[in-house]
């Protein structure tokens, strides 16, 4: 199997996730702390590992830039909710 294939194919995998698992989770804790509440050990660890993953897929963004612009996008969902769920922690 050739690397586009192989592209192609983990390409398809990674949006269904993101689509019905990585975003709905990801606004669903920008609500929460949005409410001022505090991000919870589970979604810490759930932006932990989105980072991670993002951090493995970078080679393979670089080599479809037509998704850099949803990948940067996501960033920044998650940057958003870091800073937020900061500022929260600070005000407790």
């Amino acid at each position: 199997m050739d690397q586009s294939a192989k592209d192609a194919g983990t390409l398809m995998t990674l949006m269904l996730d993101l689509e019905e698992n990585l975003l709905p989770r990801a606004l669903h804790i920008l609500d929460k702390v949005n409410g001022g509440e505090l991000l919870s050990g589970r979604d810490i660890d759930f932006l932990k590992n989105v980072y991670e993953d993002s951090r493995e897929n970078e080679l393979l963004v670089e080599r479809h830039p037509e998704y850099y612009l949803l990948t940067s996008r996501c960033l920044s969902l998650y940057t958003e909710i870091i800073t937020k769920g900061l500022e929260n922690e600070k005000h407790r």
